[in-house]
């Protein structure tokens, strides 16, 4: 086997520097893997430290070489012995207190998770070695962790330094009850000191490169009992201090030296044996020498044999420091007799000393799952107990122990150093949190362990760590993230650990958690496990069972988000009252009752406007960018600048405002829009409280501060859209938790906390709601637009940006409709006040934002929604501008209505332009299309109906009246199957017939140009015959098809008025009639709802519901008109017709005259008798009505006496 030993790069000793440290571990990371005993063993050591140079070659001393004279060097500092007193003594050098602790903070990576055991080399040594030992055993073992840290307890000295500080009289009482009542201070011999002079001179001697190494002049005297105390080499400086009570804040660079916590090992070892990973921390001079470079030196009297205990004393040494061959110098009384030189492997095999190796590995294996299993708890010191001569092992909890026998639990020495620990282990695990989330669970673990170990009333110096364990653990919640759903998780527990005392203890242990192995818990009450007897470490795989190398330690799952969050914001109180209560100032605000509400004293606003709004964002903005090198004041409760208070309040408000977002944007989904308000509210008071802090802003807080700006203006505009739930949501509002009014309490030592008191205030304004909505979205831009242009914040602005403009649209539509309700109450006869204006002006200027909004971020489809609206704004202003006569009568068509519609227009075919077509957005586009032929045709209608004719002739009127029906025409789309095709079928039947009656009208009043007559006549004939086929297709249209039909009678009558011959006459006349019998269809939908009208009257809310849900109802009063019309037409047709036939005296056909004659003579002696009566019912007139055209249209003969 090859071995190397490293070491520190300079040649003297390495200083003890976090900067060497680091380089050394770099340097020192070499791994040597041995196989001993016949593949009984595998042993794998890499140092990870060494402050000692690469070995020297050691000097071989001259037989007869007197030790008891020292050389010249000696107890000079060598760098090859290390530091001076540090391995002067060899191997037998005590272990420091706290040993494992600075080994533990100078190689945190490996604490918790990667490493088994922490100790001293000599720790493991004797622990390895009870079975076959008297001595006791005394080590106090923590767990962090899977990591176990072993330190010896040297009852000795820890006794006599609680005879002069009373620090330690509890566990000295314990001991006293409990193992030995009449302790008394055993004194060293006067051959310890003897036995460890000799060896610090020989190791002296092997250094200094010559054999012949002379004495110094005056030879030392012996030491005496007297003088043993005062000589550095028999007695080291006292290890134990006194209870750390006020030990140092964690330091910067996390290097424990300020907490007297110190690796002061000239190499540390992770060593691998077998399953087992321990970091060791050695003392044991290396040398080099023979055809290995590295040999350990061993000093041995001829007069004893090696024993067992000495022979894994020396392979462990070796194993442990991959050292390949033991150099072993004998000596009688002193004098150097001879050399050996043994190899590591053939330690085991020695006489008198041989052993097993394979036991030895399963006594380690069996001692660390014994302590595994029973070393539970965090936090907690365990004392490993074998007193002098006894085979049994005994396992105590101090930390219960000192609970139960002293008020003050803080009296183990432990407690601190634990804490610490602790707090490092779960801080270096949390910079690696992002690459393995697993670790979520273990992190929170150990930071609940060392907030239960610490008290910030005693130890305010560990406030620090108590409010950064608090902030630590709220980061480990995610909380944007979806809650996964997991049956098996287990419940929140904020107040007990993954692995503690509640969890299922293994099969084969018992209820206080010592083994099933025969031993009885009465025998000792107060241990925690009990080994009967130390042969039981020799059996394989004893504890195997129960070796459990890490316990599931599951994160806790919160089933919703308002859950997760409200543990956030638990850590973060408890985090901010740490802070707070670190802060001392006079004018210290008292403490917040919970059972009274915080009053908060906002100023009302009279005037909701942008510009207080844009200067307020204005202040953050000037905040954005280096940080200002003045002079730095303290904060509004007393916190310097650049403090750790100061730095962890920052990141403890920034975190609950997080969390507050989330919580509303939670509410927000869930409806709850009151409770959302208040919510988000928090969150910038939050934000509010931080902006006063800091100096500067980052990005990242700025991105934030506009998506709660954005959220607060989407809850503003949902709670104007939902005014009818307001006194719901105002109690929701009106809550609030104590743990809330804690955090503000906490929040208003460092500001009022009303920067954005203009955002989150809810009132029963529904103008309060939309014009906040919309400044809030506007300060969120604007902070975007401060930002570097990412993508994300390109996409954020993209929202934002889609939101305002949304809700200017909102906005403007509330003021159209306010000067709608204006115009509608009346005061438009008096002329257009100034309130209407003033609501015209600002809708405009909203939508015309709105357009640009979405033009921005190239939003065609909204931006066409808000032209159409602005549309709608023209046309509204047109209505108002319609002009009123005497006696309130409309006046005719204005030149402002045409400028408005005009208008309308222009925006309605921008709509278009920005849709491009109906392919991107077919609903957007029809609903345009309907709104611009709608315009068009009011247009129409309005100058036909008031035709200005004081301005304008009547030919230039038609023409104009033509042209916007026909573009009227144009966008209505009456082919394409929609629930607006009725619409626009009936806007088309419209439209025709409005142009036949015009062009009909035309015809009446107009003189000579027969041109024009003929042109007109032929329109008049196209329009009428595309109504009625239009109106024939609607069924729901009956009046408008027989008012149609009863025109074109008259048309008909007109024609026949400039006829001269009597056939022409009757021949328009007979067409006449033929349009009178095609109007049954029309008196057939009449007569079906007048039925269906009959047949509800007994049902009063039947009828109620048919009036109010049946579109196709019909007006009685115009029915009635109608009827009449059509009665008088019929028999103005049917006279005329019997006197033309009458009067006629030769014709080709005199019997189908004959025939046709009678028919006539009799429907209009029936309609004679039929409207004779004016008494009859609509019904019945109806029915003749029908029965009439049934006849007329069979012109089947009848018999003079006969009845219909």
């Amino acid at each position: 086997m090859e071995g190397s030993e490293c070491a520190a790069e300079d040649s003297g000793s390495a200083p003890r520097t976090t900067e060497n440290r680091e380089s050394s571990r770099e340097a020192c990371d070499l791994k040597q893997e041995s196989i001993l005993g016949g593949n009984e063993v595998k042993s794998t050591a890499v140092v990870k430290y060494s402050a000692a140079p690469p070995p020297a070659a050691y000097a071989r001393l001259q037989e007869k070489t007197d030790l008891k004279l020292p050389p010249a060097n000696w107890l000079r500092g060598i760098s090859q012995l290390g530091q001076l007193g540090a391995t002067s003594l060899g191997t037998s050098k005590k272990s420091k207190p706290f040993s494992s602790f600075g080994m533990a903070y100078d190689f945190i990576d490996c604490i918790g998770d990667d490493v088994d055991v922490v100790s001293d080399s000599e720790n493991i040594k004797k622990l390895l070695k009870i079975p076959y030992s008297k001595s006791h055993v005394s080590m106090g073992v923590h767990r962090v962790g899977r990591t176990l840290l072993l330190d010896e307890l040297d009852i000795q000295e820890l006794f006599m330094t609680s005879s002069q500080t009373g620090d330690w009289n509890w566990l000295k009482e314990l001991y006293q009850r409990l193992v030995d009542p009449k302790w008394q201070r055993k004194k060293k011999s006067r051959e310890q000191f003897y036995q460890k002079a000799i060896l610090s001179k020989f190791l002296y001697y092997s250094i200094n490169g010559d054999c012949g190494a002379e004495p110094v002049p005056t030879p030392i005297a012996q030491p005496t009992d007297t003088q043993s105390e005062e000589n550095p080499i028999a007695v080291e400086e006292s290890s134990w201090p006194a209870p750390l009570r006020t030990p140092a804040s964690v330091s910067e660079d996390g290097h424990p030296q300020e907490q007297g916590l110190k690796n002061d090992f000239v190499r540390n070892i992770l060593w691998t044996f077998e399953d087992i990973h321990m970091l060791v921390g050695s003392n044991m001079p290396i040398f080099g020498g023979g055809k290995y470079p590295a040999v350990s030196l061993r000093l041995r009297d001829s007069n004893k044999p090696i024993n067992i205990l000495t022979g894994i004393d020396y392979w462990l040494d070796n194993l442990m420091c991959n050292v390949p061959e033991l150099v072993m110098c004998f000596h009688v009384n002193g004098i150097v007799q001879r050399y050996e030189m043994i190899k590591t492997e053939d330690i085991p095999n020695l006489d008198n000393s041989s052993f097993s190796t394979k036991v030895v590995k399963d006594i380690a294996q069996n001692i660390l799952s014994f302590l595994k299993a029973n070393c539970t708890k965090e936090g907690h010191t365990y004392w490993l107990f074998k007193a002098s001569g006894s085979d049994i092992v005994k396992l105590y909890d101090l930390t219960t122990l000192c609970e139960e026998t002293t008020e003050d639990k803080y009296q183990n020495p432990f407690t601190m150093p634990v804490a610490v620990l602790l707090y490092k282990v779960a801080s270096n695990m949390m910079m690696k949190k992002v690459q393995n989330r697993k670790h979520y669970g273990i992190i929170r673990t150990l930071l609940l362990n060392c907030i239960k170990i610490l008290d910030k009333e005693r130890h305010p110096q560990f406030v620090q760590i108590i409010a950064s364990a608090n902030y630590m653990i709220s980061e480990l919640f995610q909380l944007d993230e979806p809650p996964k759903q997991d049956e098996n998780a287990s419940n929140l527990n904020e107040n007990s650990d993954s692995y503690s005392e509640d969890e299922d203890l293994p099969e084969d242990s018992d209820e206080n958690g010592s083994f099933s192995n025969g031993s009885d818990p009465s025998d000792d009450n107060k241990a925690v496990a009990v080994i009967k007897s130390v042969g039981e470490l020799s059996v394989p795989e004893k504890y195997k069972s129960i070796h459990q190398i890490r316990p599931s330690c599951a994160f806790p799952v919160c089933h919703d988000t308002e859950e997760r969050c409200r543990v956030v914001l638990n850590y973060v109180l408890e985090g901010l009252k740490a802070v707070d209560g670190s802060i001392k100032k006079e004018s210290d605000l008292p403490a917040a009752d919970p059972n009274i509400p915080i009053p908060l004293k906002y100023a009302e606003e009279s005037e909701c406007t942008s510009h207080k709004t844009l200067k307020q964002i204005a202040l953050f903005l000037d905040k954005v960018g280096p940080t200002d090198k003045t002079v730095k004041l303290p904060s509004q409760s007393g916190m310097i600048p650049d403090t750790w208070q100061y730095q962890m309040k920052l990141n403890l408000i920034f975190k609950a405002s997080r969390a507050y977002f989330v919580l509303s944007g939670a509410a927000t989904t869930l409806q709850k829009y009151g409770r959302a308000l208040r919510y988000i509210k928090l969150a910038l008071q939050s934000l509010d409280a931080y902006c006063c802090l800091i100096n500067n802003l980052s990005p990242e807080v700025l991105f934030f501060l506009s998506q709660c700006l954005t959220l607060n203006g989407d809850i503003q505009l949902m709670l104007a859209q939902n005014a009818s739930n307001r006194a719901a949501y105002q109690e929701e509002y009106s809550y609030q938790t104590r743990e809330d009014q804690e955090i503000l309490h906490s929040l208003h030592r460092e500001s009022s906390c009303q920067a954005f008191s203009w955002a989150t205030e809810l009132y029963m304004d529904l103008e309060y709601h939309l014009s906040v909505s919309c400044r809030c979205y506007e300060a969120a831009n604007e902070l975007l637009r401060s930002c570097d242009q990412h993508v994300h914040i390109m996409k954020q602005q993209t929202q934002v940006l889609k939101r305002l403009g949304n809700s200017r649209n909102e906005v403007g539509v509330f003021y159209m409709n306010q000067a709608a309700a204006v115009q509608t109450e009346g005061t438009a006869s008096k002329g257009i006040t100034m309130v209407e204006q003033e609501l015209w002006k600002k809708s405009f200027s909203y939508f015309e934002k709105g357009i640009q909004d979405f033009e921005t971020i190239d939003d065609e489809t909204n931006a066409a929604l808000l032209l159409c609206n602005t549309g709608r704004l023209m046309r509204l202003c047109a209505q108002a501008h319609a002009p009123t006569g005497s006696h309130l009568k409309r006046g005719e068509f204005s030149p402002e209505e045409a400028m408005y519609y005009n208008k309308a227009v222009d925006y309605y075919l921008k709509a278009m332009r920005s849709l491009i077509g109906w392919e991107k957005h077919p609903a957007v586009w029809d609903s345009v299309k309907w709104e611009l032929s709608t315009t068009y045709f009011s247009m129409a209608t309005l100058e036909q109906d008031y035709a200005p004719l004081s301005r304008k002739a009547q030919e230039q009127i038609e023409r104009e009246v033509a042209d916007s029906m026909m573009k009227s025409l144009k966008y209505c789309d009456i082919h394409t199957e929609s629930a607006r095709q009725p619409l626009c079928q009936y806007r088309a039947a419209t439209i025709h017939h409005r142009l036949a009656s015009m062009y009909h009208n035309s015809l009446r009043n107009q003189v000579g140009d027969d041109h024009f007559r003929k042109q007109h006549r032929s329109l008049a004939d196209l329009h009428y015959n595309k109504a009625v086929k239009l109106f024939l297709l609607l069924k729901d249209a009956p009046c408008e098809l027989l008012r149609v039909q009863l025109e074109r009678v008259a048309y008909s009558e007109f024609q026949m008025a400039n006829q001269i011959s009597n056939a022409s006459k009757q021949k328009t006349l007979s067409g006449a009639l033929d349009i009178i019998i095609n109007s049954e269809y029309s008196f057939q939908l009449i007569q079906s709802e007048l039925s269906c009208a009959q047949a509800l009257q007994g049902n009063c809310q039947a009828r109620q519901d048919m009036s109010e849900n049946d579109s196709s109802s019909l007006n009685e009063e115009e029915i009635i008109s109608l009827v009449n019309m059509f009665e008088a037409r019929l028999s103005f047709l049917l006279f005329q017709l019997i006197k033309l036939l009458t009067s006629k005296r030769k014709s080709s056909g005199i019997s189908d005259d004959r025939i046709i004659l009678k028919n006539y003579k009799y429907a209009y002696s029936t309609l004679l008798r039929a409207t004779a009566d004016k008494d009859t019912p609509l019904m019945r007139r109806v029915e003749v009505i029908l029965n009439l055209l049934k006849q007329l249209s069979s012109k089947s003969s009848v018999d003079e006496g006969g009845s219909v």
